[in-house]
């Protein structure tokens, strides 16, 4: 790889291997697309690329919707940018402009992919019964969101209320007391498919861009007493972060590994011969101490597989979807993706390096997850913070 006239910090997540597409705002200047560089950020906006017209605008979907011959394009036009004569006057330094939502998110679905967390989640929630449902390892387990909460990283998170029940007791109504996160990797649908017409798990990278990471945050006394019989509905729909880049799909090719084997092996729409399990390596800070650090590429369901299923009986896929991969956990109690796990739905309280315990989130605290990946040349893939801060309920 050539090196490039950009400004570059001994140490990166951002180097020419990567290049993620965001948001920003140049200081007094309106919403374009830039791409992230070491410390900086290229207005795309303002150089010569075979998508300038679509870098003007104040999301990422209409480049999104030019589809794989137009991203590549892009991206080769965009290493010879900056390996070439310097455009110094159309970079900014990532500390001085304000990075908003990357897209405008069209549908949200967040799965439960992560066979460490649903059997964790089972023997915390449901004591004494096999961990896993029945149809776990037939299917990737999901559910819809809401596309109108998601909410790029530093959005302040306001403690959600509603209907709780203590064993014993009438329901009642006021703020969460059990407020959780979910460590996730997110999938970003740049293609839209037809309604009707299934997409095949072999066709994830026709219709799907890059990846953010995701914090599902979780209201887990709400989600308890509101699904009977259904799944989460006001435990999930308060917010939902994510990171302000979306790496490209072409910048985590060295990143790629065999997923867990699959038993029993799934239905033939959900098989691919492709190894899509990815080497993430995740790390969750509370308070300024690291907690945790799942790894991703033990997750059971891969993102063609999920793909596959959530359009399989036809529903159709939008410019903008976004698809999250469900709470990321490995075996290790230091590899889990959720507080419910870590402390064990706060019978287990951990101590943070500030000497104060917690059991879940308080007013106040503040957890940013972070991840890395191997890229090409050795260089280190990242996909910069998603953070919160929680806030009390009105």
């Amino acid at each position: 790889m050539r090196e490039t006239w950009v400004p570059m910090p001994e140490v990166t997540d951002f180097p020419i291997q990567n290049l993620p597409y965001g948001v920003f705002s140049p200081p007094g200047r309106p919403p374009r697309v830039g791409v992230a560089i070491g410390d900086h950020v290229l207005d795309l906006s303002e150089v010569d690329t075979p998508a300038r017209a679509e870098f003007a605008a104040a999301t990422l979907n209409p480049f999104l919707a030019r589809g794989p011959e137009v991203w590549a394009a892009v991206r080769d036009r965009l290493v010879d940018l900056l390996t070439g004569e310097p455009l110094t006057p159309y970079l900014h330094a990532q500390a001085e402009v304000e990075l908003h939502l990357p897209i405008e998110v069209a549908d949200y679905v967040d799965f439960y992919s992560s066979e460490h967390h649903a059997t964790n989640g089972g023997r915390i929630l449901r004591p004494g019964t096999e961990p896993l449902s029945a149809n776990w390892k037939h299917l990737p387990v999901g559910y819809h969101g809401r596309a109108g909460t998601v909410v790029v990283s530093g959005t302040p998170v306001v403690r959600p209320s509603g209907q709780t029940r203590t064993r014993g007791e009438p329901p009642a109504y006021g703020p969460s007391q059990r407020l959780d996160i979910e460590a996730e990797v997110g999938f970003v649908v740049g293609v839209p498919s037809a309604q009707g017409e299934p997409v095949s798990a072999d066709d994830f990278e026709a219709h799907v861009f890059g990846v953010v990471l995701v914090n599902d945050w979780s209201a887990r006394d709400i989600q308890a007493w509101e699904s009977q019989p259904l799944g989460p509905f006001l435990a999930k729909s308060f917010a939902t972060s994510v990171s302000p880049w979306v790496v490209p799909l072409a910048a985590l090719e060295h990143a790629r590994v065999d997923p867990p084997a699959q038993d029993p092996p799934p239905l033939a729409y959900l098989r691919t011969d492709q190894p899509w399990g990815l080497d993430i390596s995740i790390e969750i800070e509370w308070n300024g101490t690291v907690v945790s650090r799942p790894p991703y590429r033990q997750m059971y369901w891969t993102a063609p597989q999920q793909l596959a299923h959530l359009t399989v009986n036809g529903a159709s896929l939008r410019t903008g979807d976004l698809y999250a991969s469900g709470t990321v956990s490995g075996p290790e109690r230091d590899q889990v993706g959720s507080l419910l796990e870590l402390t064990w739905n706060g019978r287990e309280p951990i101590t943070l390096g500030n000497g104060e315990t917690r059991g879940f989130l308080e007013d106040g605290d503040t957890v940013t997850i972070r991840a890395t990946a191997p890229g090409k040349d050795g260089t280190t893939i990242g996909f910069g913070d998603v953070a919160g801060v929680i806030q009390p309920a009105p």
